[in-house]
């Protein structure tokens, strides 16, 4: 059964093929080509949309550039563009059933979750809105023998490339900081997921955001982000996906020497001491594995447990994940939804081969899942067991899938947590405070968190390291305070 749109939702949706907006006008694209956008829980297509070009790019920058240029954009005051950014949240509250539909069709979210994405977007927006007004623009400098002060300007037009799993959200933790410092923006969203970013740019334009300032170019990442990434005329570059790609887009960038931010993939570890509440513990880590079909970078993906309560803990969490219902995401009482398209569902059915292949005890099995009536891409959760060294163990699934291993004192569960090459999230879970804090400060990674998982407080930075990104995190100060351009003036005395 067909979700129930709402009339705005199939306006938009009517309105395809879905045009790129490029400095305030809809874009076909030079090559006339287009994609279809996929339902993942039917298979279906939603909606057709514009792929644009390596030339569209080329004009999105320019208008970006102009736009930071001549528009007014990068010089008004910060209370100004700060009303045009409230003004901006406001738009997107007042439309938040309908983007949060587009997201829910879109990338298999469930409809509460989808919801909850918008509300993010929403909040981040007016969080760096409302920081901008605080920021010191000139400080003064005590050097002897001059007169020395530094300045903080906007870089100019910065892309960005964003992935499937999260598209609304995420375009709000990467554009905000950078339109709230007085940049302009040219956004790629990812070919499975366009339609909420397209929302948004219209939406924008509507509510008399200048044009050119946030420019949004759908298409393939081949063409139109591989175009974006190397594009000499950015002053700033942020790509969240894959390690893999982010490697591309590094090196895309440094040949034009362009700052480049990479938020990228992880596989963190839970570390379960042997004093944890066994039943909520449980609970909480089959939630993280479970939520959005596991499609979270920094999920917990490798559960070391104490020895002690092993065996408890996994029957827990075998329990557990067997009652969770899979289904078509808009339907009541779904408690996972599916994965974003087919090849995902392969790939997560492929390392659980590969995983089982190299000696991996399937403690539950997992596969692919049946839904009456929809034929998307569904799979089971599921858990592994076995030495780190497996396949499943090290590699990046992004999928409902754990892999279980055992430790026995504390030194050894730090050793554990920090075998691998990613270094994103992790969290520690026990009653004993020191130990949590011990732990937690020894694990290399980004973020560390106790007795809890996936913590995003507005405030705190949020980065990786080693294979998990560079260049800066989000939420927090810092990441506004990366989106200036700093420079010295000096005069001797």
């Amino acid at each position: 059964m067909a979700a129930k749109l709402l009339p705005e939702v199939e306006k938009f949706l009517a309105s395809a093929p879905l045009k790129g907006i490029v400095g305030g006008k809809d874009v076909s694209g030079a090559s006339g080509e287009t994609m279809a956008t996929l339902d993942p829980g039917t298979g279906r297509p939603i909606a057709e949309f514009c792929c644009l070009t390596a030339e569209d790019v080329d004009r999105a920058v320019g208008a970006a550039t102009h736009a930071f240029k001549k528009s007014g954009w990068a010089t008004m005051r910060p209370n100004e563009r700060g009303a045009l950014l409230h003004r901006l949240a406001d738009a997107v509250e007042k439309h938040k059933e309908v983007i949060g539909q587009l997201e829910a069709l879109d990338a298999g979210k469930l409809p509460a979750h989808a919801l909850g994405d918008v509300q993010n977007f929403i909040d981040t927006l007016r969080y760096f809105t409302e920081m901008a007004l605080h920021v010191e623009h000139r400080t003064t400098l005590a050097v002897s023998g001059h007169e020395a002060r530094t300045v903080r300007h906007a870089w100019g037009p910065c892309g960005f490339i964003f992935p499937w799993n999260f598209p609304f959200l995420l375009v709000g933790w990467g554009i905000s900081p950078a339109l709230a410092a007085g940049n302009t923006v040219v956004i790629k969203p990812a070919e499975d997921t366009p339609l909420s970013t397209i929302y948004l740019g219209r939406l924008a334009r509507e509510i008399g955001i200048p044009d050119g300032v946030i420019n949004v170019v759908p298409g393939t990442g081949s063409v139109a982000g591989s175009a974006l990434s190397g594009h000499p005329g950015l002053r700033h570059m942020s790509f969240t996906g894959s390690p893999e790609v982010g490697r591309l887009v590094a090196q895309a960038a440094g040949h034009n020497l362009v700052p480049v931010k990479l938020e990228l993939g992880g596989k963190g570890a839970a570390v379960v001491f042997e004093d944890v509440d066994i039943p909520g513990t449980a609970q909480k880590l089959v939630n993280a594995i479970t939520f959005h079909t596991g499609q979270v970078c920094c999920d917990a993906t490798r559960w070391l447990v104490h020895k002690a309560i092993y065996k408890d803990f996994v029957d827990e969490c075998k329990a557990r994940l067997r009652s969770v219902q899979v289904g078509y995401q808009m339907a009541d009482g779904t408690g996972m939804g599916p994965v974003v398209n087919a090849k995902q569902r392969a790939r997560v059915l492929g390392y659980l081969e590969k995983g089982k292949a190299q000696g991996a005890e399937a403690v539950l099995a997992g596969g692919a899942a049946e839904v009456s009536g929809h034929d998307g891409f569904y799979v089971k959760p599921a858990l592994l067991a076995g030495t780190l060294d497996n396949v499943a163990a090290r590699e990046e699934i992004f999928g409902p899938v754990a892999f279980l291993a055992q430790f026995g004192n504390e030194d050894e569960a730090i050793a554990m947590a920090n075998d691998t090459d990613y270094g994103l999230a992790n969290s520690v879970w026990t009653s004993d405070l020191a130990r949590a804090n011990r732990v937690a400060e020894s694990m290399v990674a980004g973020n560390s968190w106790i007795n809890a998982h996936n913590v995003f407080p507005r405030g705190v930075p949020y980065g990786g390291v080693n294979k998990s990104g560079m260049g800066g995190g989000v939420l927090s100060i810092e990441t506004l305070l990366d989106y200036y351009r700093p420079q010295s003036v000096v005069r001797p005395l």
